[in-house]
Formats: structure tokens, sequence, C-alpha cells
């Protein structure tokens, strides 16, 4: 990054960035035998960018070339696309000041994929490879002062993919809807070729920026070694290596500042020594400085944990006269970050094994957050303010961790900077996914280049936790049974590893892939190392309920999908009411989980109601989603059970986002909508929460598990609960335990308290009893089902119950939940008496009942036509469980607009209704 408030003799400029400097793009015409010949400005078909940087697919759309793929059946009318060649082109010439540098070098921050680069008719480039950054010198043999011609010559990675594949033998890749397997020959965003949540849209072009660098003498790479001790010391140190290219005899002084907002906090000035054994125009110093800063810059820690302090380093390359050759900046942030797998102590249900976690600074934390998918098929739709909004909401959602899947890209600077000023800490998977990868010495040699261009890039990001050598390669081949080799153990096991160790100082920890750990292979072994939890859903197509058994050392995917908002439908469906219903031919369109019909016929009969009206079943899809998801936070947060017994350190859910509109397993959708999910997740994640789990004693072995609650083919003679609590501060917690049981049937209540310390950075037991309930013979029991209990049946079958945890001093309340009877399509909801008050000058919506009311999800009707003014609603908690004499009071922005309607969703008024209007 050049210093914008110094000048520098180094000069960096956009190609295609000015007035006099634009980009054009062309299909490629094969009439015309060289491409270069088509570069001629005369040549007919040229079109000027849109913007740039440019994707394919965007310029169509501008131009009304090709529909919006992301609505109705679109997709598959785009796919010729993907099956062409196309051109950019752009003119560029030198300012007066370029001209007079003596080296100059084009750099390609991403090209898209395989692509011929030909400067003034001079091929000077060949890419295969998106998430590589090619530096290219321009010699003045070549580039002139004025009228540079730049051509980019894009080929299909579609057909290039089978070319490779006729070459080297068909393998296999991925389940079910995860695109043709000769993807994994070709570097380029494998979710292009179509995921079980994505489109197949293989788009090309210039997606990253261009760029000409003119100098004398420029830094060519900046190592910052923001170095912190071991416990307890925990000192912080900085070292800074350079390499410089040019003409470096002219280099005297290396000028070194650390800063923070307030200012410098230490300088250097270094004299730089000439040296023979350098060659002419390249210098390479290590340690130019290496300070002990103890005591004058503060630890960057993980949100939750403490502050997020930030420094820029600031390099400047001086002559003797102190004339600025070049000047760069980095922002660090010093901290130490460890990936721990020891013995545990003692077993837990799955046995003993090693633990899974995270250390920050020498505090063993646990990590609750989400899976990252690039969030736009066309990633020149997304600006910074758009990641910097993403990620904002999975932080103020209580999440500290984002996986970085392996099936799209290494993210641009901004969402890595974003990270580092929020506090989030980052899991960087390499990009492979769910394949046979080949390692042919080219293949090998290209990845190499890639993983040192993206680690090089992203090592001094204070949020980087871990590197990850790919996404269920492993699993795939030990469930296929059928695959004999994975060639690709060379990339994972020596090549990318070998690659961070060499290049990370501090270290950052690798771990060979996701899932990864049990003996041979074993990816789904609980007790060591991570496991993707997909016996829900997928898999076995084990209940949701079982989520509370099925935890891991680190659960690092698990998931259940649902519908999005329905205007995310009405988009989609773009007025097609004859498809307006769940399972159309337009819905299927719509959602690429592989054997959905099926499992979503499971889930749905287990648990709801069926219905054939749609915003009922767009609704029971997030609550089912919802009450899944929380359920697995809330059973595996209490695994963090404290040193030895950490017995599940992490849940990362699959996932936070959609890259188009569609039914998947996000839990905000593509228009940046929260499902109820968001908000019940961020709810288990808070520093405090309160758990409990109903096991129901059944009156025959056969029975039906307990996840069914008192519901089972024959009736239980009893119901225990148990009661914990989780403490994610540093700090013991003194709490009030409030149990507060309601029966939906009658007016009989329970209440009971008790006082109890929340141990810190742990789970605690609370409380196991019976569960209340009515006594029998109930004079208010209705007629029918309920009078013919007999005496040793458990009436704890209609009792909701709820438990709040307090400040014993000031009676704030710190954590609730509420544990209703399930399967939810035996209860018969009540009419809650639901009361809202909305006060739009202060921000804030209060709930009140008069009876229990489960999953009240509020949203806003009447913003079809108004753009981006539903995002200026912001909810501070949604998809409320409600008891009666416990008032909620929701923050929210947004609600003084005059045309807001709130309507309010919640089981038994699945379709909603208004209750606030202005």
């Amino acid at each position: 990054m050049q210093d914008m408030h110094e000048p520098s003799d180094a000069l960096t400029s956009l190609i295609g960035n000015s007035q006099d400097s634009s980009w054009y793009w062309k299909e490629r015409d094969t009439s015309i035998l060289s491409v270069v010949d088509e570069a001629n400005p005369g040549t007919q078909g040229w079109t000027r960018a849109a913007a740039f940087p440019s994707e394919i697919h965007v310029e169509l759309m501008k131009i009304g070339s090709i529909p919006d793929p992301f609505v109705g059946f679109n997709e598959h009318a785009v796919q010729w696309v993907g099956e062409r060649e196309w051109l950019y082109r752009a003119s560029f010439g030198l300012s007066e000041d370029q001209q007079k540098r003596g080296h100059f070098h084009l750099i390609f921050e991403g090209l898209g994929t395989v692509c011929d680069v030909y400067l003034n008719s001079h091929h000077v480039l060949s890419t295969d490879n998106m998430f590589r950054t090619y530096e290219v010198p321009a010699s003045r043999q070549i580039l002139r002062d004025t009228g540079n011609i730049l051509l980019l010559h894009f080929k299909s990675s579609k057909l290039v993919a089978k070319e490779l594949e006729g070459r080297y033998g068909r393998v296999r890749a991925g389940s079910t809807n995860l695109g043709d397997p000769s993807r994994v020959y070709v570097r380029k965003a494998q979710y292009a070729w179509r995921w079980d949540w994505g489109p197949e849209l293989m788009t090309c072009g210039p997606y990253r920026p261009i760029k000409l660098v003119a100098y004398n003498v420029r830094i060519a790479s900046m190592h910052t070694h923001a170095l912190v001790s071991s416990a307890p010391e925990m000192a912080p140190r900085l070292k800074l290596d350079l390499t410089l290219t040019g003409d470096v005899s002219t280099v005297a002084l290396i000028r070194v500042v650390l800063s923070d907002r307030n200012g410098s906090i230490q300088s250097q000035s270094v004299l730089v020594e000439r040296s023979s054994s350098q060659e002419a125009h390249i210098s390479s110093m290590d340690s130019v400085v290496d300070w002990d800063l103890s005591g004058r810059v503060s630890l960057w820690w993980p949100v939750g944990y403490g502050s997020q302090a930030l420094y820029d380093v600031e390099v400047s390359v001086l002559t003797t006269s102190e004339e600025i050759l070049d000047i760069q900046r980095k922002r660090v942030g010093f901290r130490r970050v460890e990936l721990i797998q020891e013995p545990l102590k003692e077993p837990d249900r799955h046995g003993k094994g090693t633990t899974f976690l995270f250390e920050v600074n020498g505090v063993r934390m646990f990590m609750g957050g989400s899976n990252w998918i690039p969030a736009h098929s066309f990633l020149t739709k997304l600006r910074p303010e758009d990641y910097c909004a993403w990620l904002t909401l999975l932080r103020d959602g209580n999440q500290n961790m984002v996986r970085l899947w392996g099936g799209g890209v290494y993210e641009p600077d901004c969402f890595y900077n974003t990270c580092d000023e929020l506090g989030i800490l980052i899991w960087q998977d390499f990009q492979f996914a769910c394949g046979v990868y080949p390692a042919h010495d080219e293949f090998v040699e290209n990845v190499k280049k890639e993983a040192e261009d993206n680690v090089r890039r992203l090592r001094h990001h204070p949020s980087l936790a871990l590197f990850c050598g790919n996404n269920e390669d492993y699993q795939q081949v030990l469930q296929w049974g059928d695959v004999e080799d994975l060639p690709a153990r060379v990339l994972y096991e020596e090549v990318l590893p070998g690659v961070v160790a060499a290049l990370c100082d501090p270290p950052i920890p690798y771990h060979p892939g996701s899932p990864y750990g049990g003996e041979g292979w074993d990816t789904a072994d609980p007790t060591v190392g991570d496991i993707h939890q997909w016996d829900i859903w997928a898999g076995k197509e084990c209940p949701w309920q079982e989520y509370a058994f099925r935890n891991g050392r680190f659960v690092s995917e698990f998931g259940v999908p649902s519908f999005p908002d329905v205007k995310t439908v009405e988009y989609w469906l773009a007025g097609n009411t004859g498809e307006r219903w769940a399972q159309s031919r337009l819905m299927a369109q719509h959602d690429r989980a592989g054997s959905h019909e099926r499992r979503f016929g499971i889930v749905m009969n287990e648990n709801f109601r069926l219905t054939g009206d749609l915003e009922t079943h767009i609704y029971n899809t997030q609550i089912m989603q919802s009450e899944a998801a929380s359920l697995a936070y809330r059973s595996w947060r209490r695994e963090w059970r404290g040193p030895g017994k950490e017995y599940t350190a992490g849940a990362l859910i699959w996932q936070l986002n959609d890259c188009w509109p569609v039914v998947s397993w996000s839990i905000v959708d593509f228009f940046r909508r929260p499902k109820p999910a968001y908000y019940t997740i961020a709810r288990e994640l808070k520093p405090i929460t309160v758990g409990i789990i109903r096991n129901v004693k059944q009156n025959r072995e056969n029975d039906r598990p307990q996840q069914f609650y008192e519901f089972g083919a024959f009736r239980s003679v009893g119901a225990t609960l148990e009661v914990w609590g989780t403490n994610s501060t540093l700090q013991a917690r003194a709490v009030r335990l409030e149990l507060r049981c309601f029966d939906i049937l009658s007016s009989w209540t329970h209440t009971q308290s008790l006082d109890a310390t929340l141990l810190p950075n742990q789970s605690t037991e609370l409380l196991t009893l019976p569960c209340p309930h009515p006594p029998h013979g109930c004079p208010e029991s209705p007629s029918g089902f309920e009078k013919a209990v007999p005496a040793n049946v458990t009436l704890s079958y209609s009792v909701v119950v709820g438990a709040r945890l307090t400040d014993p001093v000031s009676g704030d309340v710190l954590a609730r939940y509420a544990d209703w009877p399930q399967p939810f399509r035996h209860v018969d909801f009540p009419d809650p008496g639901l009361r809202v008050e909305v006060d739009s000058a202060a921000g804030k919506v209060s709930v009140e009942v008069e009876k229990p009311v489960k999953g009240l999800f509020f949203t806003i009707d009447g913003l079809e036509n108004r753009g981006d003014a539903e995002r200026l609603v912001k909810w501070s908690d949604n998809a409320l469980d409600v008891l009666p004499g416990d008032v909620q009071v929701v923050e929210v922005r947004g609600l003084e607009n005059e045309w807001i309607r709130l309507r309010a969703a919640h089981m038994g008024c699945e379709r909603g209704k208004v209750v606030h209007r202005r």
C-alpha cells in the first residue's frame, strides 16, 4: 500500500481507472485467426466495461444480453457464457513522472482464470490460477509512453477442465450436486461449477485490480513479525524483514515507524550497509529492527476477551538526501495463537482422546462461529462495505470465529482487515473441496506458488488463527471406499504445511484437512481432531434432537437448511404465481441440497403439522433450523467443562451466508435478512447462558427415543430436567436460577429458585430434578386424551419449563431459555394473549404474554419497492420464546420510518399478523 500522505518515488497506478484509460470487452471472434489482431479498437463488438474489476456475466447483464440468472430458471439460459472465450482490452499511457522511472511491473491481483495476457501485441503472461497474484516486468522495449494496449484473452475454464480430465483421467469429486469432477484440475473457485447451495455460473474476467508500478527502488516484500512470548510473560516484540528491488545501490536509509491512532510509539532509522554479494537489483534484509515493546503496546484479543489493539508499521526507503524511494504500511496486532491437541484428563461419552482447542494469549477459548462461502456468485458485485456488514452481523451475533471454506476463494484484504477490527478469529482453508485432487508436478508447483502468495498476503493479520489443508477430501475418500489413494496428500501433508511453517513467524497453526484426526482417516472419530456432524439431515438422517449427543472435540460443520425470508422467495419467483408452492419446480430450482425433497419430508413430518400454505411452510422450516442449531450450540457448549474436560471446544455452523437467493443452510439469506436461527444462536453464544434438557423415562424399552419427550409410541412414566449454565468470562459469576413452569392446557404453574456460582470459562451443572407437572385429576384438564392418562404416566407432556439466570443483587436478567414439549406437531399452541408495545423514538419493542409463546419472529412488511430500506431495521434479538410475567424488551433501529408495518409470527400463528403500523 503506497502512503498517500508523503510523496514516494515509486508510483502505482490502476490500469483502466481514469477518464482516458477504460476497459472494453467482447466475445472472442474465432474467425479472426490472431487474437492480437482482435485488440484493434476498430474491430467490431467491443463494449465499454460498466465497472472494473469486471466479470463477463455482470457485463452481459448490464447491457441486457443475458437475464438475471438468480431469477426463475434463468441459470440454464446463461450456460453458454461459460463455454465461450472472452476478451478484455485497455489502453493507457505513462505520466511524465512515471516516464522518469527505470523499472516497470504489471501486477495482476486476480485473473479468473485461464488467461493469456498481451502488452502491445507481445505475449507477456499465461495464467491458470485465479488465486495467485501474477507480477510481470514490463520492459521499455515493449512499454510505450502513450498508446499502450493491454489485452486479456480468457478461455473457457469449463472446457479446459475437460481437456485436462481427458489427459489425466476422470476422478471422483463431491457427492451430490457439487459440479463436474473435472473441476479439480483447474485452480478456479470450485463453487462456480455448482454446489449443493449454489448455481453453475462459470464466469471469467479480471475480478481484482490490475496495477502498473513504476519505480527506481521499491519494497518488494515486507514481513512484520508481531511476536508475543509464551505465558505468563506475554511480552510483545516486533521484528521486520524487507526485500528491495531496483537500483538498490541508491538506498542509504530505512526508516521504521510504529504508531497507533494517537501517534508514533517507536521509530528507528537504519543505515543500509552495502554488500558486494548483493545482486544488483535485489536486496534482502532480515531483522531491520528488533524491538522489545513490553509496556508500549497492548495485546490484540478476540471479541469478548479484550480490545482489538492494532498498530501501523510504516517503512520508508530513503536516499542519502532522504528522498523517499518507496513507502509501505502494514497494520498489525500482537497476539499469540496456538492449537492445543493434548490428552484429556477424563473420558466423556465418546471416550478419552485429545483436545482440539484454540488458545489465544494464554487463554483457552470456546469457539462459536460460522462457515463462510463467497457472498455472491459474481465477486465483483461485492463492495468493502458488504464484507463489513456481513462480518458485523457475525460479531453482533456473539460469534468469535469464521471459517473460510475451501471451495470458494481467498477473500480480499478488506475481509481480513475487518476481522482484525472486530476481533473475529479466522480459520482459513486452502482452496480444495470434496475431491480427489491431482498431484502431477505442474499442479503441485502451481499450488505451492498459490499458497506462498496468499500466506505472504495474510500472515500479518492477528485474526488469522489457522490454515487448513482442505475441506472434506480425506472424509470423502474414506466414505466412498472405492478410491485407492489421495494423490493430493503430498499437498496437504508436505507442501502446504511446509509453506506455512517457512513463511509464518509468529507461527500460525496448520491442520491437514477438515475434518481430520482419527486413525486411518477416521474423520468421524469424535475424540480426535475436528468433525463435520452430518448425521443430522444428511448421512444417517438422524432426528435433529440427537445433536445433544453427537458432539466431537471441535465441530467445524453442522447444520439444517431452511427457506429464506418470503421476500427473498418472491425475488426468484418474479411474479410467477403458478410456481408459488413449496414443492414446485421453481422452488426445486432454488434448492440444491441433495435429496432435499425426502429429507425435508422426514424432518418436517417428524416435527410439524404438514401444510400447503407457503408462508406457514417457510416459517416452519426456519423454526426447525433455529431449534436444531440452537440445541447444538447449547448442548455442545455444555461440553466445555473446564481444564482437562474440554470435550467440545468449538462449533461452526454451516453456513452463515449464501451466494444467491436459495433454500440453504444459511442463517442469513442472500439479501442479508437474518433467519430465526441467527438470533437463537446469538443467545446461545452470549457470555452467560442457561440450558435445559428433558430426559424421559419410557414405559417400554422399545419406545421411541428421548428426543420426542413425552410423545412416544407409548406414554412416558417420568421426565427429568437437567439445568446448567455457561460462563465464557474469566471470572466466576454469582447468579440466581429461577425455574418457572407453565402448563399450556391449564392454569397450573410452578416456580422455584436457587443461588449458584458459574465457574469461569466453562459450564456449570446447576440442577437435576423431576420435571414438575400438574397433579392427576386436575379439574381444568380438558376431556379426551388427558382424561385417559393413567396415574403412572407423567403429565409433563404439556409443560413448558423456563429458566432464567439473574444477577442476585440487581435482578438484571443475564440469560433465558424455555424448554417446550415436542414434537411441535402434537402441541396445541395456545393463544398467547400477545401484547406488543413499540417506542419508535427510543428504539424499543416490549413484548408480554398471558400464555407461553414459541418462536415469536418479527419482520417488516411493505418494503418490496424500497431497495435496501429493510436493512435499516436492526434487531438486537428476535425469534423469542416469551413466558408470562417476563416482559422482554428488544432494541431495534429503523422503526421510526413512517412506512413501517411490524408483523409478528409465532407457533400457532405461523403466517403472522401485523402488530404495529406507522
